[in-house]
């Protein structure tokens, strides 16, 4: 009978998904091409053509193949010997992907209230950044399809929220964060979430903001004026068109995280111990077989010598 299959630490214990080297090189590429597409236009003279709708379709086709390259490369990855994505890890997104898609129409964009939020967070914070970072953008896509919200800011809401999710994933691997559990967990988690909300908000006024740009008002982005003059305007247009909005997804966010997040804690946990998603399939070798024991002469079975026939005889 074979022995059940030893677990790596991680495993056991519930811990996030590890990111190896592979891994981080796509996650800091792809970053570094979503960072570049939302603040270009801040350095962009007045001469070029602003509007995010001629770039989003050439970012939406780089978004896909290098979200596809963080799953390669965490599938590829190995820390300590084991592997860090898997087919359960997959299925694990898959599943959460779709919960978070299907939580986004129940806000409807009311007053900024996006349930999903928090879903992403507690997912980022167990399951490490490296899969929140797929999670968040794939949840994403599936809710623009979901609700019809498909346009050249899709593309754009998919790294934001993957960015979202990330953060709650790294702000996990601080010193000491990993240990926090309970009540504390929460207070962290939520406050994360609030300031992750606000700035997602931030973020995404980034992107469309430069549409804004011939209207000749006094929070309009100017192109080729001094960074620090359409900054000074892009914190005033934030501050007047979508701050109530930010408000209420942080406001919700942090609730639905101290009044829900421990029972969702506890499963997105008790899921990954049992996925086990860095264990290997290693089993102990079979114990030898024993040599057969001595037989005494005299008894049954025993062989047959010239002593037992003369006594027999």
């Amino acid at each position: 009978m074979r022995p059940a299959p030893q677990l790596a630490p991680s495993a056991r214990d519930g811990r996030p998904i590890p990111l190896g080297p592979r891994s981080v090189t796509a996650l800091v590429l792809i970053s570094a091409i979503g960072v570049a597409a939302f603040g270009w236009p801040l350095l962009a003279d007045s001469t070029s053509g602003l509007a995010h709708s001629q770039d989003a379709p050439w970012l939406f086709a780089a978004l896909l193949p290098l979200l596809l390259a963080v799953v390669v490369a965490a599938i590829g990855d190995t820390v300590d010997g084991h592997g860090t994505f898997d087919a359960k890890a997959i299925a694990m997104l898959g599943v959460l992907a779709a919960a978070g898609a299907a939580l986004r129409p129940l806000g409807a964009g009311t007053a900024g209230l996006e349930p999903m939020f928090f879903l992403m967070v507690l997912s980022g914070r167990v399951l490490g950044p490296g899969f929140g970072f797929v999670l968040g953008a794939v949840t994403m896509f599936a809710s623009a399809l979901l609700t019809g919200g498909v346009g050249p800011w899709m593309p754009f809401q998919m790294l934001a929220m993957g960015w979202v999710a990330m953060g709650a994933g790294l702000a996990g691997l601080l010193p000491g964060a990993g240990r926090l559990r309970g009540r504390a967990e929460l207070l962290v988690l939520a406050a994360y979430g609030a300031t992750a909300s606000l700035l997602y908000g931030t973020v995404m006024n980034l992107q469309g903001w430069p549409y804004i740009s011939g209207l000749s008002t006094g929070v309009s982005f100017v192109p080729g004026d001094p960074l620090q003059e359409n900054l000074a305007r892009f914190a005033a247009y934030c501050l007047a068109t979508s701050l109530g909005w930010d408000l209420g997804r942080a406001v919700l966010t942090a609730v639905a995280t101290l009044t829900l997040g421990s029972t969702v804690l506890r499963a997105l946990r008790r899921a990954t111990r049992r996925a086990a998603f860095d264990a290997p399939a290693a089993f102990a070798e079979p114990p030898a077989p024993k040599p057969p024991a001595p037989r005494t002469p005299g008894k049954p079975g025993a062989p047959e010598t010239p002593e037992t026939r003369a006594g027999g005889g």
